[in-house]
């Protein structure tokens, strides 16, 4: 389905390569020869272009998260430094902690929408913390701004940013006991996440 053309200057698909900075499939010409691509493969060849449009993803869960649930945040953050790719949380404790200490401790600039009027209410972790000022409806902002939410546990505030963000259409995948909500995608590990995110963007699936 996903595949690089001999020198992986291009991502293909169908005939089609894909166009980085539109996140679009073109009808260039591709090349003969190819070399196959797995999703997360395809992920990080996108996120390491030097021109990208860097649409983010959200990850969501409880400030009073389990410590198995901050363990599987850490890495997801981890992980999604580790593609290049860029993140979103809410900026407080909890999940959104851990998600932010793994993504700024692999190398990448977490962004924290924070509810509150002030900067200084982030954690430790968030290396672009913007506050909104605007209390609980920020969490429509993070359902609206991310393109995929990944949420790990939950309470009524991950509820709300998971309906919100499959109102607005957006994949929205639970791990670890996120609350059930009709329409999301409920999956075992990080792996499984990340390859239906690929596929989200890629548009190779809804």
């Amino acid at each position: 389905m996903l595949a690089f053309n001999a020198d992986r200057s291009q991502l293909i698909s169908q005939a089609r390569s894909f166009d980085p900075w539109n996140l679009v499939w073109g009808e260039n010409r591709v090349p003969d020869g190819s070399i196959a691509a797995s999703p997360q493969d395809a992920l990080a060849w996108l996120f390491a272009q030097p021109r990208v449009r860097r649409v983010p993803l959200a990850v969501i869960g409880p400030k009073a998260a389990s410590e198995q649930q901050r363990n599987l945040a850490e890495a997801l953050g981890r992980r999604l430094a580790e593609l290049g790719m860029t993140m979103i949380t809410g900026g407080r404790g909890g999940v959104m902690e851990a998600a932010s200490r793994g993504h700024l401790d692999a190398g990448g600039l977490p962004i924290g929408i924070l509810p509150d009027d002030e900067w200084q209410s982030a954690n430790d972790y968030v290396a672009l913390p913007l506050a909104t000022g605007v209390g609980v409806a920020r969490n429509a902002i993070i359902a609206r701004a991310a393109f995929a939410l990944i949420a790990i546990g939950g309470e009524y505030g991950t509820l709300s940013e998971m309906a919100l963000g499959l109102h607005f259409k957006r994949l929205v995948i639970g791990l670890n006991d996120a609350p059930q909500v009709q329409g999301a995608v409920y999956l075992e590990d990080i792996d499984q996440a990340l390859d239906r995110v690929a596929l989200r963007l890629f548009a190779l699936e809804r």
